[in-house]
Formats: C-alpha cells, sequence, structure tokens
C-alpha cells in the first residue's frame, strides 16, 4: 500500500528542484547595463565641481556669446538656429536638466560622508569623554591616597620637632639637675637589686 501512495504522490504533483543553501544561486540576467556606482558618483562629483566653479561660467558666457553671434553674423545657410534661439533655449535647459541631478547627487554623496563623518567624530568624543572620567577618578583616587600618605617633607618636620623636644627636655635636666635614670646616679645600688 505504502509504495502505491508514493508512487501516486510522484505521479499527481511533479517535485520542484531542492535549492542548496551551501551553493550560491545563479545570478538573475539583467535587463540593463551594470555600471559601477561609485564611478559613476565619482564622475558626477567631478561634473558637479566644474560647475560650481568661475570657470564653467567663463566658457558658459563664451559659448553663448559665439552662439549669439554666430546665428546674427553668419550667412542664413550656415545658421543653425534659425528662429529667435529656440535652440539655444533647448541646449540651456537640457544642460540644466542635467546639472541639477549631477549636483543633487553629489549633494547627497556628501552629506552620507559628512554623516560618516560626524558619527566617527561622536564616537570619538565618547571615547575622550570616558578616557577623561577614567583620568579624573584616577587622579582622585591618587591624591585621597597621597593625603594618607607621610610624604619626606612631613617626617622631617616631625623628626625635627623630636629633635628640638629632646633637647629643650636635656636642657631642662641639666638645669634641675635631675637624674633622668635612677641607675645612673648611684654606683652598685642596682647590684642587690638582681
Amino acid at each position: 500500500m505504502a509504495a502505491a501512495d508514493r508512487e501516486r504522490d510522484n505521479r499527481a504533483e511533479p517535485r520542484s528542484p531542492r535549492f542548496r543553501l551551501d551553493q550560491p544561486r545563479t545570478p538573475r540576467p539583467k535587463l540593463l547595463p551594470d555600471y559601477d556606482p561609485e564611478a559613476f558618483g565619482r564622475l558626477s562629483e567631478r561634473i558637479a565641481r566644474f560647475l560650481g566653479t568661475g570657470r564653467f561660467i567663463v566658457w558658459m558666457t563664451v559659448v553663448i556669446i559665439l552662439w549669439v553671434v554666430w546665428n546674427i553674423a553668419a550667412p542664413d545657410h550656415l545658421r543653425f538656429d534659425q528662429y529667435p534661439f529656440i535652440f539655444l533655449t533647448l541646449m540651456l535647459s537640457l544642460q540644466a536638466s542635467y546639472a541639477a541631478p549631477l549636483i543633487l547627487l553629489a549633494q547627497n554623496r556628501q552629506d552620507d560622508r559628512d554623516r560618516v563623518n560626524l558619527e566617527q567624530d561622536r564616537k570619538q568624543n565618547e571615547r575622550s569623554i570616558a578616557d577623561t572620567e577614567y583620568l579624573t577618578r584616577e587622579i582622585a583616587s591618587l591624591r585621597m591616597g597621597l593625603g594618607e600618605v607621610a610624604t619626606r617633607d612631613w617626617i622631617r618636620s616631625e623628626l625635627q620637632d623630636l629633635v628640638k623636644e629632646l633637647e629643650e627636655q636635656r636642657i631642662e635636666q641639666r638645669a634641675e639637675k635631675r637624674v633622668v635614670f635612677p641607675s645612673e646616679g648611684v654606683r652598685g645600688r642596682d647590684v642587690g637589686d638582681r
């Protein structure tokens, strides 16, 4: 019975090929041509950089002046803009329609770079603040620790105070002629005490 069920299942639905997860899929055919977006972005930045210079304005002015002079002064059969500068208007509109998106693309790329730089600066600032706080805590703990440590100057001053006290006591003892140690006064008196 089980063999008949398997045979019926095989006839009823054809199985789809099993996908292997350990192998990459075959690339699909592309309808559009393949291009490098980074290369296109760099080209658009160079064009946008050129469009924003005085050199571009000078060249554009020279071209427009030559266009106007040629279409006014040239003989009729050599003029390429027969009507009052409609073709010139069309060419300027075409140039503007390409320049605007290229400039926007360059600005978007610059915004992305600025965003990455800002994020890196923010992370660097956070690390610097954390390092500064750590160093501040370490310096504070060192100051607290040094407050409890006897410094060389403090020990020197304490020893000098002790020396002064001893000299003062010695001077007082000589003045009173008092014996500090009783065994020094009478010889042999402590012999019987032993």
